[in-house]
């Protein structure tokens, strides 16, 4: 199922799909600390990709030596599985554990206290094999390094990947001449990728053992550390719009969106992770947009200092031979020291001052035009697809980070909220969303409208903070090459966005966040219902 194409006969495989228990997680990760602590165990591996063949062979491969496995004695959801079927199977929350032998029964009653079955199925052995027995009965006897050193390595067709789009702007495509574009924020708040998504995340537990600081709906979340002053951050980010335009560029992008995410909480980005998405690798053009988004996450990675410590990749993600964006997600990890210096991801006062922190050499603005056929407004407002990702500068990037750690560390920052999808209008909004408080802007730019309002670029925050601290944030700023410049005060309730003197968007921030927070529920239950069966919906 995770790397086989969809065709019109595929909706039979949906139900193949692993559906993890965060909680059952938390328990498995609590009984398993409390077992390593016991002394008992020797070795242990989570089970991922290909559920016991992979972690058998590693862990032997790893240690020079060998594992015997009975499938009798292996746990199983159904009935009459095959021995293929339980070494493939992907299903979630389970660990493979190597115990001292003697003490077997000492971590069995650990995770039995946690409400964990925990079962002995095998044992390790000298040879240097992966070997597995069902009924007695040898079934499957491979060498470790045959899966392990000795994997095949395949030098696949590669080419270059040219986005079917226009590089410039349509000609049917006017910006300019218009003034007021609140209608336009509002739709664009309502849209997919811009729109809360508490509608999914509040159906999961997220407040586990009450150490989350920061849960979903922000920039990044926090954890606590128990026992600490410290906090982890984490975020993942990714756009396959702009990875089919450009895969390598998208993906440097998405490592730096996410590494500046977790910098908006006041955290070190330490540390990545990744899930790629892509069509049939067999096609030249998709490997090539494969090895592009390698090169461009390896090298955003370098450069911010964010080692990728794992990941996964799905690939022949295809439905009638036609290949999904190139999306790479990528997750990353900070360290906040100070859990009581950190920054909040919306506005917390009314009279604040608001800043916009971007690099002091401005970057220019020449190729605005191509960089908007990239954006949400160009997808969800006029409907076209062309140019480019926006500018990004890696150094600059980081300079932003190590910038936000030490106006957060020196508690200056109120709030600081990541500029990205749909531009400065969006970014504002999304800050008077959480508390309800509003804002009134004053913007100056000689670009349209449209560019100056919903214009996506890299390496933008819109800060907030006490009148008393704008001083010294410009210092800092100053410090690392970037430029906090004042651009208005929180407010009550309402947000005024003003485009050189004149207003470009004025709402009540209610009303803004009614279209921002309802959307996903509107469109999830319009579309449950036109796939009622008619006795269904005359019921309802």
């Amino acid at each position: 199922m995770a790397s086989e194409e969809f065709s019109a006969e595929s909706e039979q495989k949906r139900p193949n799909v692993q559906v993890g228990d965060p909680f059952l997680e938390k328990l498995l990760l609590e009984a398993c600390l409390e077992a390593m602590e016991s002394g008992a165990v020797v070795g242990i591996q989570d089970m991922g990709a290909a559920g016991l063949t992979c972690s058998t062979c590693e862990m032997g491969g790893r240690g020079g030596v060998g594992l015997e496995i009975e499938l009798d004695r292996v746990p199983q959801r159904e009935t009459s599985m095959t021995p293929y079927e339980i070494m493939l199977s992907e299903s979630q929350e389970r660990m493979l554990l190597v115990v001292e032998r003697g003490r077997e029964r000492e971590v069995v009653e650990i995770f039995d206290k946690w409400g964990l079955d925990a079962v002995e199925i095998g044992r390790v052995i000298s040879e240097a094999k992966m070997r597995v027995l069902e009924h007695g009965e040898v079934v499957a006897e491979i060498p470790n390094q045959a899966l392990t050193d000795d994997a095949p390595v395949y030098q696949r067709p590669i080419e270059e990947w040219k986005a079917p789009v226009p590089r410039e702007m349509p000609a049917s495509i006017k910006l300019g001449g218009r003034q007021d574009f609140t209608a336009e924020l509002k739709m664009l708040l309502a849209s997919p990728n811009i729109c809360s998504k508490r509608w999914i995340h509040e159906q999961y537990e997220h407040m586990v053992q009450t150490n989350t600081v920061q849960g979903p709906g922000g920039d990044a979340g926090l954890i606590r550390i128990k026992g600490t002053q410290r906090a982890l951050a984490m975020s993942l980010d990714g756009n396959g719009r702009w990875c089919y335009l450009d895969p390598k560029f998208g993906a440097m992008h998405a490592v730096a969106e996410s590494a500046r995410n977790v910098a908006c909480t006041g955290a070190r980005p330490v540390a990545a992770t990744n899930c790629l998405n892509f069509g049939n690798p067999e096609k030249p053009p998709i490997m090539g947009q494969f090895a592009a988004v390698i090169d461009g996450m390896a090298a955003a990675c370098e450069a911010l200092g964010t080692p990728i410590t794992g990941g996964n990749v799905s690939f022949y993600n295809e439905t009638l031979g036609e290949a999904i964006y190139p999306t790479p997600v990528i997750g990353v990890v900070g360290i906040l020291e100070n859990i009581s210096r950190r920054a909040a991801p919306h506005f917390t006062k009314v009279e604040h001052d608001v800043l916009l922190l971007v690099p002091a050499a401005a970057a220019d603005r020449s190729d605005a035009e191509i960089e908007m056929g990239s954006s949400e407004y160009a997808k969800e407002i006029l409907g076209a697809l062309w140019g480019t990702p926006p500018a990004l500068d890696l150094r600059q990037e980081a300079a932003l980070h190590k910038c936000l750690a030490d106006v957060i560390g020196e508690g200056l920052a109120a709030s600081v909220h990541d500029c990205s999808d749909g531009g400065a209008a969006v970014t504002l909004a999304e800050c008077c969303f959480e508390s309800g408080v509003g804002a009134r802007i004053e913007l100056k730019s000689e670009l349209p409208g449209e560019l100056a309002l919903f214009g996506e670029g890299a390496t933008r925050v819109v800060i907030s903070c006490d009148p008393r601290h704008t001083r010294r944030i410009k210092e800092i700023g100053v410090q690392y090459g970037l430029a906090a410049g004042l651009i208005g005060q929180t407010a009550p309730e309402n947000l005024e966005i003003r485009l050189n003197g004149k207003i470009a968007v004025g709402a009540a921030v209610s009303e803004l966040k009614s279209a921002w927070e309802g959307a996903l529920p509107r469109m999830l239950h319009v579309q449950t219902r036109e796939h009622l069966v008619p006795e269904v919906l005359q019921k309802s």
